[in-house]
């Protein structure tokens, strides 16, 4: 049986990699407000963007333990479809935000083993949308985006109640791996499309897309 895996392209930060993006099929584009990420985009810059974004392809505010004022900051200016919480924001807190901002929440549960996959379910009521990224090194100074990934297998056979994505060290080389492994409804790629940490590639873009497309 065929089915339809869609993808999301992170750490978007100029009208080429956006154009590549969505000309290529992605449907979901991801700008990182979080300072310390080589992938932080300024909010002006980021309103610019998203406007250039075409029906159907959603826009994702990516943050990591937001406070409401920098919540207000970016949702007051950029036009986003969906925010990620990519922090350890509790479940109490991402429902907050959620019944705050009236927008969809993807929330990234970041794994290394099989217990923190049990995180799941204290989240699930509270979002949209789950996604299940590689558990950055103790010394890496980002929850994400590492170019790292972990044992799909821990995920192999599981069930949610909500959609959710794969991310970690994806890219045009493994991700058709990934797919023959796992069903995710989405893959999400940060830096298996950059030529340096933050820098967007074109040619990987497109070879990322049609990878997905082929599965």
């Amino acid at each position: 049986m065929s089915r339809k895996v869609t993808a999301k392209i992170c750490g978007i930060k100029t009208p080429e990699a956006l154009q590549a993006a969505v000309q290529n099929g992605a449907r979901f584009i991801g700008f990182v407000f979080f300072p310390p990420s080589p992938r932080h985009v300024a909010i002006d810059t980021a309103k610019a963007l998203a406007l250039m974004l075409p029906t159907g392809v959603r826009s994702v505010g990516l943050f990591v333990d937001p406070t409401n004022a920098q919540l207000d900051a970016v949702t007051g200016r950029v036009q986003l479809d969906m925010i990620q919480l990519h922090g350890a924001e509790t479940p109490q807190r991402v429902a907050e935000i959620k019944g705050k901002y009236a927008l969809p929440i993807i929330k990234a549960i970041p794994v290394s083993n099989a217990e923190d996959i049990t995180a799941v379910r204290d989240y699930e009521d509270h979002v949209d949308w789950l996604l299940f990224d590689a558990k950055p090194p103790a010394d890496s100074d980002v929850p994400g985006g590492t170019g790292q990934s972990f044992d799909w297998a821990l995920l192999k056979g599981l069930e949610f109640s909500k959609p959710w994505m794969l991310s970690g060290g994806l890219s045009a080389e493994n991700v058709g791996e990934a797919l023959s492994v796992l069903s995710p409804d989405a893959v999400d790629v940060s830096s298996g499309v950059e030529s340096s940490r933050g820098e967007k590639d074109i040619e990987k873009i497109s070879a990322f897309l049609a990878a997905v497309k082929a599965v």
